[in-house]
């Protein structure tokens, strides 16, 4: 890589962590280099995830984007990708119930997910069934997502570089898996349905296939790219994976409580007050 490839690469990891930290929006990067690619954004979140270790900051597991397919044309993407969550951006709710600033994202939206708690590190092969072996527990979640480009305008490569336009994840209270619960667990992921409300009334249901034909299916994905990645660790023990919006992504506004049920999945709903 060239002096001035180096110093192009450095820029746009600083105009990134300025924006993401409530610093004004910027322009998408494919706007000004139209040979900013998937691969080229994942080398630039590797970046980022170095200077946000540098200033203090811990993952504590990963998120994954754009698995709900339904909604790729409104956002003009065509596959999901990935970004770490961290411990300054991770709200545990054990009770179900949360409130949560926004100040400093750009457009916030909310997405209702399934988060899974490891237990051990992913088995290398198998699909769904096989991951949830490795599977803790599982828990409703929250995810506000946001935008450093304005009006939710970008390319697959600049949102990947965003962070994976993470911005909260809200983990309400979490059902083990117990080993004789992961084969009825594995058949309930694809077919269970979802509602999102706002201030009690609903603006969104979802099914779980909808999310890459199940959540568990979604890990297994990340497995997967993960191992064509050798920059970011494999998925250990510990980690939290949320793995994508069961419905389309709302936007919210303070003063806001949005309730999200998970059907017939053995798992609680959460409510959310947005200030």
């Amino acid at each position: 890589m060239s002096a001035g490839d180096v110093a192009i690469r450095a820029s746009v990891v600083e105009r990134l962590l300025a924006a993401a930290d409530g610093g004004a929006q910027m322009a998408p990067i494919t706007d000004a280099d139209t040979t900013f690619d998937v691969e080229r954004a994942y080398e630039t979140l590797a970046d980022l995830h170095a200077s946000r270790v540098a200033q203090g900051w811990r993952a504590v597991g990963r998120k994954i984007g754009f698995t709900n397919r339904t909604i790729w044309p409104r956002y003009g993407v065509d596959r999901p990708m990935w970004s770490m969550v961290w411990d300054r951006t991770v709200v545990q709710a054990p009770s179900g119930v949360a409130t949560l600033d926004v100040t400093g994202l750009h457009e916030p939206r909310i997405e209702p997910e399934v988060v899974f708690g490891l237990a051990a590190p992913l088995p290398n092969d198998g699909g769904a069934r096989a991951v949830l072996d490795a599977v803790a527990w599982i828990a409703p979640g929250f995810e506000i997502v946001h935008s450093v480009f304005p009006g939710w305008k970008f390319r697959v490569p600049d949102c990947t570089a965003a962070f994976g336009l993470h911005g909260r994840l809200v983990v309400g209270p979490p059902t083990r898996v117990e080993p004789e619960m992961r084969d009825a667990l594995a058949a309930m992921l694809p077919t269970f349905r979802a509602a999102l409300r706002r201030d009690g009334a609903i603006v969104d249901t979802g099914v779980g296939a909808n999310v890459l034909d199940g959540p568990a299916h979604a890990l297994a994905h990340l497995r997967d790219l993960l191992a064509s990645q050798p920059r970011f660790p494999t998925l250990a023990a510990g980690e939290i994976v949320t793995t994508g919006t069961l419905t389309d992504a709302w936007p919210v506004g303070r003063g806001e409580t949005w309730t999200s049920d998970y059907g017939e999945l053995p798992i609680g709903g959460l409510a959310l007050t947005i200030r």
